[in-house]
């Protein structure tokens, strides 16, 4: 390992490790891996060291028939479990997980570069998630019978949706299968899911390894680009709900497509949260909280504390605490030590994390610190904090999707408000105050689904996770999940 001092970051690199245990080629339909019909393969990439790690198959329409065929031959056998028979399947799918933890996070930084810190919780958060949907299963129930018309009792009953099209991206790939899996499966559904074509081989492990805990059909990958097998997934006439998690533009191609079957639709997509700092904050907690959730996963987040909105009293001093923060951090190649900040995804995203760069450049914005890509291999840039932002800069309404947060100031809290829900985007904010009163009102005047006080991109099972407005509708996490994936039926009964 190397450790060497760029500009005011620290990087170390690793030497390369032993490549982890990788999962079968081919299609996962049915319960077993199959060839593909498709000839083509997609090469997958460890963004950190630009090395190979394995083909996969490419996927065509027909791959995705099948998996969906499966998925509907499985339906009505799945349905018909019992809460306590499929919560049981999800906690062995937690234990799986659990026994499996060294080997799925080591396969999880060699295909996205992230640092060990980052797989280590990602794992641990798709453990909790089977197992909070297991408890979850068990106690989702609807209201009791009741007579609301004369001579008749009615009942209300949740169902399974059916056949449910799953499509995950590349930024926490076993964490958001996870996120879709656990409630679909809990809420008694089957599934057909198809991750980003840049990062499948977690889930593509996780299908191998939990093979045998679940009936044939129930749970199907299928991997290939989304423009086909993504595509086909969403306007299937036999899948019953699609569900992304993803971008703007990718959610509105699915919906799209889902609108010909009138299907229903599951988004959650992309974010640009606003960080509202105000005068009587703690500066220093703010900048660290900037620090970890501006940066984490390498600002590879949707809900990534992206932009700031402090006071202009408190702006010289903030921005120079944050500043500070963000020299402080370590660039590096998972398996290289106390890292925070990995590799970016891909030389596709690299390459538009830095034209991103030279716009701020262009449009004659400063660059407080960082703003570099970083010489050798891997697609790595350094933690970049711009300031001096007016408002409505293109950078305060852009999704950049890298280690990048922005600065700009604001005088009211009216005024603080009103910019931070310019945007086309709902996801996630934070506000950060010490005064009790403006701590409970301005959360209820931002228009983002979740809304942090002191803190930012504190995540729980318990709580739903989704957005309004550009950021899609519906829920991850919670008891609101699985009732996304179900429908309500009321049944009727007359006394005679």
């Amino acid at each position: 390992m190397t450790a060497t001092d760029t500009a005011l970051f620290t990087v170390r690199r690793a030497a390369a490790a032993p490549a982890a245990s990788l999962p079968p080629f081919g299609q996962f339909i049915g319960g077993a891996f199959i060839p593909s019909t498709s000839d083509t393969t997609v090469e997958v990439v460890n963004p950190a060291t630009e090395e190979v790690l394995m083909q996969v198959p490419g996927g065509s329409v027909e791959d995705v028939d099948a998996a969906v065929a499966a998925a509907l031959a499985a339906k009505a056998g799945w349905a018909a479990k019992t809460p306590q028979d499929r919560s049981a399947v999800l906690l062995r799918i937690a234990d799986i997980i659990e026994a499996n933890r060294e080997l799925l996070e080591t396969l999880e930084a060699a295909n996205t570069g992230k640092p060990a810190a980052v797989a280590e919780d990602d794992i641990s958060s798709a453990i909790d998630t089977f197992r909070f949907s297991a408890g979850a299963a068990r106690t989702f129930n609807t209201p009791g019978a009741g007579d609301y018309a004369e001579n008749h009792t009615s009942v209300i009953l949740r169902e399974p949706v059916g056949v449910v099209g799953v499509i995950t991206p590349w930024n926490y790939p076993l964490l958001m299968a996870a996120w879709k899996i656990a409630p679909i499966l809990g809420a008694g559904n089957t599934l057909v899911l198809k991750p980003s074509e840049q990062t499948p081989l977690s889930t593509l492990k996780l299908a191998e390894l939990i093979a045998a805990e679940i009936p044939a059909g129930v749970l199907n990958i299928v991997t290939g680009s989304g423009r086909v097998t993504g595509h086909r997934i969403s306007e299937h006439p036999d899948v019953d709900l699609v569900a992304i998690t993803g971008s703007v533009g990718s959610g509105q191609q699915v919906a799209a497509s889902a609108a010909n079957t009138v299907k229903r639709v599951h988004l959650e997509l992309g974010g640009k949260a606003p960080v509202v700092v105000f005068d009587d904050a703690d500066l220093e907690a703010a900048a660290k909280g900037v620090r970890s959730a501006g940066f984490w996963n390498g600002g590879q987040e949707c809900g990534s504390a992206c932009r700031v909105l402090v006071h202009e009293s408190v702006a010289a001093k903030f921005t120079e605490l944050l500043v500070r923060e963000v020299s402080e951090i370590t660039v590096g190649t998972p398996g290289a030590g106390d890292v925070e900040i990995g590799s970016m995804i891909s030389k596709a995203h690299y390459d538009r994390v830095l034209a991103a760069l030279q716009d701020v450049r262009n449009d004659g914005l400063t660059i407080a610190v960082g703003g570099n890509a970083i010489e050798g291999p891997g697609y790595f840039i350094e933690p970049t904090v711009v300031t001096n932002v007016p408002a409505g800069a293109a950078i305060t309404s852009t999704e950049i999707f890298g280690p990048v947060v922005s600065v700009e100031t604001f005088s009211t809290d009216e005024e603080a408000i009103t910019r931070a829900n310019e945007t086309v985007y709902g996801l996630a904010a934070s506000v950060w105050s010490t005064n009790a009163a403006r701590a409970l009102s301005v959360p209820r005047r931002l228009d983002f689904g979740t809304v942090w006080v002191n803190s930012h991109l504190v995540i729980a099972n318990e709580m739903p996770w989704g957005g309004f407005k550009g950021s899609g509708y519906g829920r991850d996490l919670s008891a609101y999940a699985l009732e996304d994936f179900s429908r309500t039926k009321h049944i009727m009964y007359n006394h005679g």
